[in-house]
């Protein structure tokens, strides 16, 4: 990291956590707008309930497990190398 990143969030965590939620909003839209986007806010909305749901009846139908979400970030750690 740089020291112009680093100088950044250390201002960062001087903000209130709701000033951090606007900054990591406004962050999202500046990384994504070179990107064309998938759709409306509302279509993306909308395609994302209907994977929510999808999944929910997944579950609800046996297909597929829940995993622990300690279990889950020490396997992540574990296999990218990090302590």
């Amino acid at each position: 990291m740089n020291q112009r990143v680093k100088a950044l969030v250390e201002e960062a965590r001087k903000l209130t956590p709701e000033e951090r939620w606007q900054l990591w909003n406004e962050l999202a839209s500046v990384v994504n707008e070179d990107e064309p986007a998938d759709g409306t806010p509302q279509e993306i909305e909308a395609a994302w309930m209907e994977e929510v749901e999808r999944r929910i009846a997944a579950r609800e139908r046996g297909e597929t497990q829940l995993v622990d979400f300690d279990a889950a970030i020490a396997n992540a750690r574990r296999r990218i190398g990090h302590p």
